[in-house]
């Protein structure tokens, strides 16, 4: 009969133990969540090496998951070409890239980082990025609207873009894609 009550009390501890680590892990991931960084000068594309901040239009970066640690991207071509690889998808969390509707597009501003998963896109438009076609990103439909009315393309969600679509950049700027 003791050895059945140290049993109980052993597996109730246990299970007691269980349910407090699944609760410290669960604080842990909601404290790892990365907020966008500044681009810096010197920073370069994880994709193509390239200085990021001489070239014009949108650019991004992605979290995996390590505190501070971000992958930067000299365009959100290269950053969606990255994603997409079946080997970086599961591991990357926060994803930003800039919101054209708030800034030049020569020099995008860090201050207007937004949720790439949130974000509206246009491929196929006339504006060129630093890897020539690239995907124009914005926090709002209406502003992506109001881009393609100007210099063309599609609209696109996040889960929209595909490889597909990042290969044929070069056709879709010549206007095979409209909206």
């Amino acid at each position: 009969m003791q050895i059945l009550s140290s049993f109980k009390t052993i597996t109730l501890s246990f299970f007691a133990l269980l349910v407090l680590t699944a609760c410290g892990n669960e604080d842990t991931t909601q404290q790892t969540n990365n907020l966008p960084v500044t681009i810096e000068s010197g920073d370069e594309c994880h994709l193509c090496g390239m200085v990021i901040t001489e070239f014009p239009g949108p650019k991004g970066e992605i979290f995996e998951g390590r505190k501070n640690h971000s992958r930067k991207f000299c365009s959100t071509r290269d950053l969606m070409s990255w994603y997409l690889q079946p080997e970086n998808k599961p591991n990357s969390k926060e994803i930003y890239v800039h919101d054209m509707s708030r800034s030049d597009w020569n020099s995008p501003n860090d201050d207007h980082l937004i949720n790439a998963k949130e974000a509206w896109f246009v491929a196929g438009s006339s504006m060129k990025g630093a890897m020539g076609p690239t995907l124009a990103s914005f926090a709002k439909k209406a502003a992506a609207d109001e881009f393609v009315t100007k210099y063309g393309g599609s609209i696109l969600e996040f889960e929209g873009i595909t490889m597909e679509i990042l290969n044929t950049g070069s056709a879709m700027s010549m206007g095979s894609m409209h909206h």
